[in-house]
């Protein structure tokens, strides 16, 4: 007897929770050279020129054969970069393959996921995937963690919590003393995103990495996509205690998860400190620049230690965040709005190069004067 596969419910073969949710909503990617993008936090610098140089002399015929399964070269570069040692690293193809091992690794489907509100859009989409619930704990007045924070985690029974530091999208930071204090008391595995730590001020000397030897419940994320400028590459890591390295590299990660060109280059990016500590410096002098200009305009928003700027778009502007969104784009600039609860009148704004940026201030000043019309789509 054949099987009905004309079900109401879709696809027939689609997993329940897979079917009931929505997908990840990444930033517009518009496929011109002359539109300013603003809204998906790339560095506007290149990347180290020891990057062309791999590439350049890159034989092909290296291909033939598979690449190293751990990158053990990159493994040991960073290692020596952060102070732990290659026990305590796994490469990933980029920081979202680390969120993925995580979850899968460590979260039966069933076990709850917490994490705070708002936050990056991923992590709950990763959830679902799972089929984990979650729960998110929302941020007080000044976007920083509730007091009870691990109390409610802890009532709840979570089995991982998930933390950008600093946070997307406000950029604020939480110190070491902070995520010592999480780590110390949450009964759960805590995962700190880093993806933005390399544009934190270094007159705050915010170093964390080396926690891993005290806690065995942590673990954090890093990319090479924001402060290396190889948002194109897709390439992370994780560092954490070797107990929890070990079973995401030996059990659940994808075989030769990471290419050889690849692996190449993020070695030879992460050799270049000199080049990538001026590409921050250059990002936090634009961010000091932008910040206060959008402060003139006013747009007011929180100091950040990230590559972006969140503002607040107040009704005295006469004009609205989406308005501003869309007006924005209408003169090829691309800047993030989300249609979230405490975020609606709000535009994110990545760091751009001088040049950017002071297209952005000219397209806000005149916008601002003259009232952006009614968004066609805001919510892309």
């Amino acid at each position: 007897m054949a099987i009905d596969r004309n079900d109401s419910a879709g696809n027939f073969f689609e997993r329940r929770n897979i079917h009931q949710m929505q997908g990840y909503a990444s930033g517009e990617q518009p496929q011109d050279h002359s539109t300013i993008k603003l809204n998906t936090n790339e560095n506007p610098y290149p990347p180290a020129p020891a990057v062309a140089q791999v590439i350049s002399d890159f034989n092909p015929l290296e291909l033939r054969r598979y690449p190293p399964p751990t990158a053990n070269a990159f493994r040991d570069v960073a290692a020596s970069l952060h102070g732990v040692s290659r026990d305590n690293l796994v490469a990933t193809r980029g920081g979202d393959e680390l969120l993925r091992l995580v979850i899968s690794t460590f979260c039966d489907p069933g076990e709850l996921i917490a994490m705070t509100a708002p936050t990056y859009s991923l992590y709950p989409v990763l959830a679902q995937i799972q089929d984990c619930p979650i729960m998110q704990i929302p941020l007080d007045d000044q976007w920083q963690l509730a007091p009870d924070f691990c109390a409610q985690v802890n009532q709840a029974g979570a089995k991982l919590t998930l933390i950008v530091n600093p946070h997307a999208p406000t950029g604020q930071l939480l110190d070491r003393q902070r995520i010592a204090e999480l780590a110390t008391n949450l009964d759960s595995l805590l995962l700190i995103d880093e993806a933005y730590v390399d544009f934190v001020d270094p007159s705050l000397a915010h170093n964390c990495l080396d926690l891993v030897h005290e806690f065995d419940n942590l673990i954090f994320l890093r990319t090479l996509s924001k402060g290396y400028s190889l948002a194109g590459l897709r390439f992370g890591y994780g560092v954490a205690a070797a107990g929890l390295i070990k079973p995401m590299l030996e059990k659940t990660r994808d075989s030769y998860n990471l290419d050889l060109l690849s692996q190449k280059i993020a070695t030879a990016a992460l050799q270049a400190q000199a080049h990538a500590r001026h590409s921050w410096q250059q990002v936090r002098e634009e961010r000091q620049r932008l910040g206060m200009a959008l402060q003139n305009l006013g747009l007011p928003g929180p100091n950040s230690q990230a590559n972006f700027l969140l503002v607040s778009v107040p009704a005295s502007t006469g004009s609205s965040a989406a308005a501003l969104y869309q007006g924005l784009k209408d003169r090829g600039i691309l800047v993030r709005y989300f249609d979230q609860p405490r975020l609606t009148d709000k535009l994110r704004i990545t760091v751009g190069s001088a040049s950017e940026n002071d297209a952005l201030l000219a397209a806000l000043a005149a916008l601002l004067k003259t009232r952006a019309r009614p968004p066609e789509n805001a919510a892309d």
